[in-house]
């Protein structure tokens, strides 16, 4: 009796085991660790697919540096502030000299130049603006543009009692013309100002700050110029510039009336251009502007120094609606939806089915679809983003679907999951392209898909499938 139950006892002890591994193996297969592994997978798989991010970044980077070499060669914003009569004035400093001998005290006068400054009583621009597509450094392509600028207006008779100045002490034939603007060195035009027909050339002076650079004709008599107490101008410019034309509206009434062929405008600054004659098309645009003094807090003469009038400027900034790295950044962000997504249709094939997919092989399908990224960013610098994503996108699906067949034994199934990868791909990119509608469309989208998954979901019994 003893031997029997002690040979009992080692048959109970020697099958204990087992049943502990029969019990963790059935777990391993179970739906819920299946579940908890793809989820997993599904995180680890967010650390390649920051490192496309990252390459995106990159990539983007090394661009706007290259546009930023190419755009301080061929020039940079274009920023008018002026024209500005320019007109100097003498003040007198009297000082208290006491005599050595006499002990008597005599007051010696002393005259000291400064300058008075007086906006115009009309001006007005007239620019086309030509965008040049042929500048290009490597594999990147750098808008800029050629801008026209016609100017003309009158400056009427100046009134210096207005500040406290005395006519007698005007220096009328010490005046100038002088105009305040940035970029002087893309200016590729000669300038000379007609003022009531006579001709003055404007010079280079040196910057009195860090933004403007300054143009100052030679001096002439005011006075003797003025035809019925007016000084008309005129003159032309031609800047080779990037990215922005903006204008400070110095005069009493400003006209600005901007034509370009750039079909993604954007206005900017304080002032707002009329909409009744404001057009935007894929040939270009046309914008107006017209701006009275009433419009804005500023004076029409100043003395001893120019104001900083920068918050007054308002024009056209030519921007690039979204980028090639804009674009592929915006996809990338939308790598966690993909992955998850088809991650889920194999899980729920499988779980439907009764189809066993290796964690492994979840492993490879996640990859695949994040070289979707890699290929589309290497793909659009060389091509369009719109060229690059159709490329892309066919060869991971096609992939995908071929692998597919292997791990699923029949054409079904992967037929159905390249049609669904297919659908979420091109849903995507319609998103990408939108910018106003972007967040409405796909957060219909995502309702959709969440629903058609739900509804092919019901009839699974998750507590029972342990397959």
């Amino acid at each position: 009796m003893e031997i029997q139950n002690h040979n009992a006892m080692e048959h109970t002890n020697q099958n204990q085991p087992i049943q502990n591994n029969q019990n963790k193996g059935s777990f391993l297969q179970s739906t819920t660790a299946k579940m908890i592994m793809v989820g997993l997978l599904t995180l680890v798989l967010l650390i390649p697919l920051q490192y496309v991010k990252e390459l995106i970044f990159e990539r983007s980077e090394r661009k706007k540096e290259v546009v930023s070499e190419v755009t301080q060669l061929w020039g940079e914003d274009v920023f008018f502030y002026g024209p500005i009569l320019k007109v100097p004035y003498k003040t007198y400093t009297e000082t208290a000299v006491v005599d050595s001998k006499t002990k008597q005290t005599t007051l010696q006068r002393r005259a000291y130049i400064n300058y008075a400054f007086f906006f115009p009583d009309k001006l007005n621009n007239t620019s086309d603006i030509k965008k040049n597509t042929s500048l290009k450094r490597g594999i990147y392509n750098n808008v800029v543009f050629t801008a026209n600028m016609k100017f003309d207006g009158e400056f009427s008779q100046i009134n210096f009692q207005k500040l406290g100045i005395k006519e007698e002490d005007v220096v009328w034939e010490k005046a100038a013309l002088m105009v305040k603007t940035t970029n002087l060195k893309s200016i590729k035009s000669d300038l000379t100002v007609k003022l009531n027909n006579q001709s003055f050339a404007f010079e280079s002076k040196e910057e009195e700050d860090n933004f403007y650079g300054t143009l100052e004709t030679g001096t002439f008599d005011y006075k003797t110029l003025l035809n019925n107490n007016k000084l008309n101008f005129s003159f032309t410019m031609k800047y080779n510039g990037s990215n922005s034309v903006k204008f400070i509206p110095v005069g009493k009434t400003t006209h600005i009336s901007l034509n370009s062929d750039w079909d993604s405008p954007s206005f900017e600054g304080m002032f707002a251009a009329n909409d009744t004659t404001k057009s935007i098309s894929k040939k270009g645009f046309h914008a107006d502007w017209k701006i009275l003094h009433i419009n804005r807090s500023f004076s029409q003469q100043y003395d001893s120094k120019i104001p900083n009038l920068n918050d007054y400027s308002f024009g056209v900034k030519l921007i690039e609606t979204v980028d090639e790295y804009q674009q592929n950044e915006r996809a990338s962000k939308y790598g966690f939806l993909v992955i998850g997504l088809t991650f889920l249709i194999f899980f729920l094939i499988q779980s439907v089915n009764k189809i066993n997919i290796h964690i492994f092989q979840y492993t490879m399908l996640g990859l695949a679809l994040i070289m979707f990224y890699t290929l589309l960013i290497s793909i659009t610098e060389h091509s369009s983003f719109s060229l690059a994503y159709l490329i892309a996108s066919v060869a991971v699906i096609a992939m995908i679907v071929l692998y597919s067949v292997s791990i699923l034994k029949t054409k079904k199934f992967p037929l159905f999951i390249g049609l669904a990868l297919s659908g979420l791909y091109a849903f995507i990119y319609v998103i990408i392209q939108l910018e106003n509608y972007a967040l409405l469309v796909g957060s219909i989208g995502l309702f959709v898909i969440l629903g058609i998954i739900m509804y092919f979901s019901r009839k699974i019994d998750w507590n029972n499938n342990n397959n």
